[in-house]
């Protein structure tokens, strides 16, 4: 842009070709041309009279071949630090000559043609090993994009680090670096110039604090309380706050995901709805836009359509479950509903005895909660659940569940009670569950 600004400024050099001879610069290019709009304000002013990407003076070298060196040019070659390629060639072509010229635009590693001729030799090692005089002027005008020691502090000071490791540079200009930000931030941080390959070990604090904040600070809580809630990073600071008031301290928003899926349906609803009556225990018969629903589990929302049912639910890790159990359901139905219905005929008809039962309900809890967590004492007329270092204890003669975790006592209840209206005829007493 600089060059061809320059040149457009100056008529009498427009006889000077300028080529650019890099395939990444060409790429670049293409790049730069195609989102203008992403640029400052000074280009995109620019924009509407012409693309200022798409150069007048300046045109791409492919190659060496399509080079013709018969007058004065300009040419922007890579690699910049001269250790092969087009720019070595070239540099080896002109440096003989006192009219031409080098510019190096960016670092140069020690060791590298570059940074040797930039202290002006008299003469160089070409590639191929020849001596050449080295007669062109060199002039160094630094592009980088680099930061220096003011902006790398600034950035420093703004992300509060507790370690820096500085891996990329020169031995003497890293251990500058280093030694000024020592000096600078003293005990504050650690700073670690290491060589290749050499180990650095850091410590870190292991603890974090978060501060509790809104509804669930209103409660001081004690020693082993557990305080549930959303663990949320603002800079380096943490915050726990209630999921309903996340709009209230961030910017999120608390979402629910609702989640629906239809299924074929040509079995008549009664049958589904004491299916379900079997399954959950309990039914609600709402309705919704004028349509038949049941609703079980407090959360599955079963809507009847023409040869089809409706689920749906608010997506979450108890009511996915729920949701597959109903959808299980209505598919086994779909699939044989004459089965089902001569099933839940013979549930009705035929009587199971209490031990019968109290063998069922052991049977329910193994394949709930695996072999290993239920004791089964027959004798004693109870069965103990272990889930997590909490225990349940059902009793067999009243079915009273005893458990000081309210989700295992629940989940516990809720089975029993299924198992029992599954299994239990309508001419036998009813067996109180509490």
């Amino acid at each position: 842009l600089i060059l061809d600004e320059y040149w457009e400024a100056h008529p009498e050099l427009h006889d000077v070709p300028i080529y650019y001879a890099s395939s990444l610069a060409k790429k670049c290019m293409a790049v730069f041309q195609t989102y203008v709009n992403a640029m400052n304000d000074k280009i995109r002013r620019q924009i509407s009279v012409n693309n200022p990407f798409v150069f007048k003076h300046i045109s791409n070298l492919k190659n060496i071949d399509q080079f013709q060196d018969i007058g004065p040019s300009v040419v922007m070659a890579s690699p910049g630090m001269l250790q092969s390629g087009l720019s070595r060639e070239l540099f080896e072509t002109w440096c003989p000559d006192h009219r031409n010229s080098v510019i190096i635009a960016g670092y140069c590693v020690e060791g590298t043609l570059a940074k040797m001729i930039m202290s002006e030799p008299e003469e160089i090692t070409s590639i191929t090993g020849q001596r050449l005089p080295l007669k062109c002027s060199v002039t160094y005008i630094s592009f980088s994009a680099h930061t220096d020691y003011e902006q790398t502090s600034e950035f420093i000071r703004l992300l509060k680090p507790g370690h820096i490791i500085l891996v990329h540079g020169e031995h003497s200009e890293m251990q500058r670096l280093r030694s000024a930000l020592r000096r600078e931030y003293e005990d504050k941080l650690d700073v670690f110039a290491p060589a290749n390959n050499e180990e650095v070990i850091m410590n870190f604090r292991g603890e974090k604090m978060a501060k509790v904040v809104g509804r669930l600070a209103s409660k001081k809580p004690k020693a082993g309380d557990v305080v549930s809630g959303v663990l949320v990073k603002r800079g380096f600071n943490y915050h726990i706050v209630s999921p309903e008031e996340l709009q209230h301290y961030t910017d999120l928003e608390q979402g629910v995901v609702l989640q629906k899926q239809t299924l074929p349906f040509t079995a008549p609803f009664s049958l589904l709805h004491h299916c379900l009556l079997q399954l959950a225990g309990g039914v609600e018969q709402v309705e919704q836009s004028g349509k038949n629903c049941l609703k079980v589990f407090d959360s599955i929302l079963v809507v009847q359509e023409k040869n089809k049912v409706v689920i749906q639910w608010e997506g979450s890790n108890m009511n996915d479950m729920y949701a597959d159990a109903v959808l299980t359901l209505c598919l086994q139905i779909e699939a044989n509903p004459q089965a089902i219905k001569q099933s839940s005929l013979r549930s009705i008809t035929q009587g199971k005895d209490k031990s019968t039962f109290e063998d069922r309900v052991q049977k329910l809890l193994v394949e709930m909660f695996g072999e290993e967590s239920v004791s089964y004492q027959p004798k004693l007329k109870y069965i103990t659940v272990t889930v997590d270092n909490d225990k349940a204890v059902v009793n067999l003669k009243s079915y009273e569940v005893q458990c000081q975790n309210e989700t295992l006592h629940q989940m516990i209840t809720s089975a029993i009670k299924r198992l029992h209206i599954a299994l239990t005829p309508v001419n036998v007493p009813t067996i109180a569950i509490t």
